[in-house]
């Protein structure tokens, strides 16, 4: 499966009031494998970006005014999503403004008619139910370094959505036993064969828990016994 994990950045909330779209950002995947492939582009919107847009992510309209126009990368943008399932957090958000900007082309398709698309927002709130989803709480469940994450950017946000729909979907999904390249696409020969170690190799350094390591895990067996009877650990 052809995935693209995407995201945008706007001079505004609503396409309806004449917002527009200014960055980009969409990083490919296949097999649920970043491929390294990207899309990124700013984009003029002649128009103003708000202050509170721009309080958000940054981009100043000094820094827009010498970038190309949505129609001048319409077309390329349109062929790195088309047949892709696009991955997105807050969907009608991106697609909305998406839909407006292709519609004020004329001849462009809306989104859905070339695309799949998952709401990862709606994902997580249906895994994480009456617990905050936004994309920097879900870097904090999942364990996603975003320090490098001061403002919002189109692109660095798909990187880090990326990471967080892969282990929120499952993290690994496969186990990699091949022993020529340690993933998937080895020489299925070797799947599952036993790897004899040497006989003759250094034996293992067994550490042993201390007596004020031993004197915490009784006091924890205690409390266990304590609460539910006997710990299966003694049993």
């Amino acid at each position: 499966m052809r995935q693209v994990v995407l995201d945008t950045e706007t001079t505004g909330i609503d396409p309806k009031q004449g917002h527009r779209i200014i960055e980009i950002g969409c990083v490919e995947m296949i097999g649920r494998k970043l491929t390294k492939r990207h899309f990124h582009v700013y984009i003029n919107p002649d128009r103003e970006v708000e202050e509170e847009a721009f309080q958000v992510h940054g981009i100043s309209n000094e820094f827009l005014a010498d970038k190309p126009r949505f129609h001048e990368i319409a077309q390329e943008f349109l062929d790195f999503i088309r047949g892709a399932e696009l991955i997105i957090h807050n969907a009608p958000f991106d697609v909305g403004f998406m839909d407006h900007e292709f519609s004020m082309l004329g001849n462009f398709p809306k989104t859905r008619d070339v695309c799949e698309i998952f709401d990862s927002l709606v994902f997580a709130r249906k895994k994480h139910p009456g617990a905050k989803n936004n994309l920097d709480a879900l870097c904090r469940r999942y364990g996603i370094d975003n320090s490098h994450r001061e403002l919002h950017g189109a692109l660095l946000d798909s990187e880090i959505l990326a990471d967080v729909y892969l282990l929120m979907t499952g993290g690994q999904t496969s186990l990699g036993l091949s022993m020529n390249d340690g993933g998937e696409g080895g020489d299925s020969d070797n799947v599952g064969e036993i790897r004899r170690l040497s006989p003759d190799r250094p034996m293992l350094k067994v550490l042993r828990a201390n007596e004020t390591e031993m004197a915490a895990h009784e006091e924890r067996l205690d409390l266990i016994d304590k609460k539910s009877g006997q710990s299966l650990w003694r049993s």
